[in-house]
């Protein structure tokens, strides 16, 4: 089975990257499951919207001037969304903004595209609810040690900033959860039924060829190191890490080993996959960096700058004009997966994976073999072998960890829509695209377009659906 991207990244690094101020915008990610405001203003307040999921202690202040009383703005179904929900978004939203350097709209505007995302919201959980779709401890577990993971975090550390942020961690975690269901409420919904068409790449080729308004923007993969800053950190430490910036700059254009570096010098683990954040459109990165980026040729390093996560280093490792490059990173790896039901929950799985791993780690058993005797995948009869897979050929929480990885190495068990995987890397290269490969690279990108064509017309229909009934308007 190919497990082809079908989003466009991990959600929960991003929502937690919003809660703690380090912005998911400056981190390269996007939340998932979030629609477009439908009276969309300017792009920094859509960017905005889609980073402000969590709750942080700033919410406190939102509710300064607001009645004490809290109310029902409106009812969607049978559930309610209340002014301080309101409030609370809507600040958030103003802090993102603020920090991508956007103007502010309107309040009232601002308000008015905060509850509908809300409704919208509210409707997808309800439509999760009813369905059937829930989302186990381990999912949320896992989501917790990734969000410790991109903010340089242990698990400790990260209870110990929620606690400094004024965070509930019981809360933090729900919150969490509701993520982790809108997303696969989406990839199961939406993403799983996008099909391209030879016709419809033919087609996309055509408007490349002729120019067309819709062209798409060049691709490019960018290599990313982060030098974190703590929120309150003192001018001195600020200046010390900024310092640390300049010296992993430095090193990025003086060194031919780019993954040497990022090692040395990211707060991030291996970078982000090795520093490689993977092939998209330039558009699909955060608008910081498009902005940092720029024209800057392959090979080109740019940096330091700085955003609310800290100090950020970024090398063009690949660029393309509408996303077909010529040469990739290909990965070579073998799986075994297991697929969750009734007899088996997401815990028990991870369980038996994090056991095979310890067999392949001590030697005392091949990762092939236990694929073979294992894996509920096609791929079992191979050993659990993925063949060679260039970017975005696999979904965005298996790619990611497969590029962290060094040829060999066995990965902690990973949660997907398919089930829960146990990855090994067998080796990697750089290899020249066939016409065909590249045909495949651009099939990916008009799934992209597809994709949020097809989301955007099944929110409206779940919105159309529900029974929304406005109250008092938010304050």
């Amino acid at each position: 089975m190919r497990f082809l991207s079908q989003t466009h990244c991990c959600a929960a690094a991003a929502v937690a990257l919003a809660l703690l101020a380090t912005t998911a915008q400056a981190q390269g990610l996007r939340v998932p499951g979030q629609s477009r405001a439908p009276q969309a203003g300017d792009a920094s307040v859509s960017r905005a919207l889609d980073a402000t999921n969590l709750p942080s202690s700033r919410d406190r202040g939102a509710k300064a001037g607001v009645r004490s009383a809290d109310y029902i703005v409106a009812v969607v179904n049978s559930e309610p969304v209340t002014n301080n929900e309101v409030r609370a978004r809507m600040a958030r939203v103003a802090q993102n903004i603020a920090e991508q350097g956007g103007q502010m709209p309107p309040e009232a505007l601002l308000a008015r595209e905060v509850l509908e995302r809300l409704i919208v919201e509210k409707a997808q959980l309800q439509e999760a609810k009813d369905t059937g779709l829930r989302v186990d401890d381990y999912a949320v577990d896992q989501a917790l040690t990734n969000v410790a993971r991109q903010n340089g975090l242990d698990k400790a550390g990260l209870q110990s900033r929620l606690r400094a942020e004024g965070v509930n961690e019981k809360q933090f975690r729900e919150e969490l959860r509701r993520q982790i269901t809108l997303q696969r409420l989406r990839e199961r919904d939406v993403d799983g039924r996008v099909r391209v068409t030879d016709a419809d790449i033919d087609r996309y080729l055509a408007e490349q060829r002729s120019g067309g308004a819709d062209k798409a923007p060049a691709a490019v993969n960018l290599g990313h190191i982060l030098i974190s800053v703590p929120e309150n950190a003192s001018p001195a430490e600020v200046a010390e890490r900024e310092a640390r910036a300049k010296q992993a700059a430095e090193a990025a254009r003086t060194q031919g080993d780019f993954l040497a570096v990022v090692k040395e010098f990211s707060d991030v683990p291996d970078g982000q996959g090795g520093g490689a954040m993977g092939m998209r459109p330039l558009d699909r990165y955060p608008e910081l960096f498009t902005k940092a980026v720029g024209q800057t040729a392959q090979g080109g390093i740019v940096g330091p700058f700085r955003s609310g996560a800290g100090f950020h280093v970024l090398k063009v490792l690949e660029k393309s004009q509408a996303g077909m490059p010529s040469v990739v990173t290909q990965n070579h790896a073998r799986h075994i997966l297991l697929r969750i039901g009734d007899q088996m929950t997401e815990a028990d799985a991870a369980k038996r994976l994090a056991d095979y791993k310890r067999r392949v780690d001590s030697g005392q058993a091949s990762f092939e073999s236990l694929a073979r005797e294992f894996s509920q995948d096609g791929s079992a009869r191979n050993g659990g072998d993925l063949g060679w897979a260039s970017p975005g050929q696999f979904v965005p929480e298996f790619e990611q960890v497969l590029n962290a990885l060094q040829p060999g190495q066995v990965s902690d068990p990973l949660v997907s829509r398919f089930g829960v995987h146990l990855i090994q890397l067998i080796e990697r290269r750089q290899a020249a695209l066939t016409p065909r490969e590249q045909r495949d690279m651009v099939r990916n990108v008009v799934r992209e377009r597809k994709l949020e064509t097809d989301y955007q017309a099944w929110l409206q229909e779940l919105r159309g659906r529900a029974y929304v009934e406005y109250r008092e308007p938010p304050q």
